[in-house]
């Protein structure tokens, strides 16, 4: 069986399609993490520099994993 290349760039499209979920789940994540860190600041105020430290730390490993999955996206589509 032999395909045209225009089902490849089909398979490309619905490839980066699916790439391209992972930003929700990036989006979800941060929602995930500034809740908990709200959650925390309610129930032990004294721990703020600490609190806020590890909420960045977790909001940049998630972005991180966002943008990996949009760069995926990108390659997958342009290359």
């Amino acid at each position: 069986m032999e395909f045209v290349p225009a089902s490849f760039e089909s398979f490309k499209v619905v490839g980066a399609g699916l790439a391209a979920i992972s930003l929700a789940g990036a989006g979800a994540g941060i929602g995930i993490v500034f809740h908990a860190l709200i959650t925390s600041f309610g129930r032990n105020p004294d721990l703020r520099g600490q609190l806020l430290q590890l909420t960045l730390m977790g909001f940049a490993l998630t972005e991180a994993m966002g943008l990996l999955g949009l760069m995926v996206t990108f390659i997958i589509l342009y290359k």
